[in-house]
Parts: C-alpha cells; structure tokens; sequence
C-alpha cells in the first residue's frame, strides 16, 4: 500500500494473526492467538471495516490499526479509528503516524470527510500523539457496558 523510511503499511492479513493477538496485549487487551483469528475473521469479511498494519524495515509487522466506516442516523457518516497499536520498541520511528496516514486515506476512499477516535483518559503521551497529528478534542463522555 505505502512505504516510507520508517517502514511499510500494507493490508492485515491471515498470516500476521499472531502478531496481531501479542500487539493487542501491548495495546492492554490479552488476547489468544485463537480469539484473534476469529476476531480477524468476522472484521475482514465486513466491507466497513479495515485492518493495516506497520513493517519495520526488516519486514517484521510491529503495529496496526482497526478502522470502521460508521453510519448515523444524527450525522454524517465517518470512519472511526478502533485501535491502534505499535510495538513498545518501535515507537517514535513514525509508524504510528504511518497507521493513522493509511486509515484516514481509507475513510476518504468510503467517502467519509471525518476520523475520529476515542482514547482512554489515562493515555496522556497518546493524547499528544494524536494532537500532533491535527486531532481535536471534542467531547468527553463516559463509557458504559453491561455483559449480556
């Protein structure tokens, strides 16, 4: 898909299902190698959602990103960043930057004008990140759920 100094940003595909689960743990969600190939299977059959992920320069993948291309009833639709993760010794080399490239080109493939995201409070350093990269806080809320 695109390549830069830092690395590569190509289509998740099947064979990076493990590095996909150990990177989730980095993200601060332990997840088998199992529950991400079906987590894979159900989110890369869906036409609204992507997966890419970052290969350093020796082609090992060290971070990805899950974009979803939403669609509301209140507004516009938009693609909305679900995760986004680059291995602790990859940091800093720009891939993350990379990453959030490749999803925002996707949303404007869709025909989306908007990408949001939401990003845990106690994320500071992330927060900053995404400020350098033109993302404005607009809201804050609280999060509920309830196991069904």
């Amino acid at each position: 898909m695109s390549a830069g100094p830092q690395g590569k940003i190509r289509a998740a595909r099947a064979v990076d299902v493990p590095v996909l689960a150990q990177l989730a743990g980095e993200l601060g969600y332990p997840t088998a190698t199992g529950q991400m190939e079906r987590r894979f299977a159900r989110v890369t059959t869906d036409a609204d959602h992507q997966v890419f992920v970052a290969e350093d320069a020796a082609g090992t993948v060290v971070g990805w990103v899950q974009v979803n291309y939403t669609r509301f009833l209140a507004s516009d639709p938009r693609g909305e960043v679900l995760a986004l993760v680059v291995a602790a010794g990859s940091r800093g080399r720009g891939l993350g930057r990379q990453l959030m490239q490749a999803a925002e080109q996707w949303t404007r493939d869709q025909g989306g004008t908007q990408l949001s995201l939401r990003s845990n409070i106690v994320r500071k350093e992330t927060h900053v990140f995404y400020e350098r990269l033109g993302y404005q806080v607009t809201k804050t809320s609280l999060n509920f759920q309830k196991p069904l």
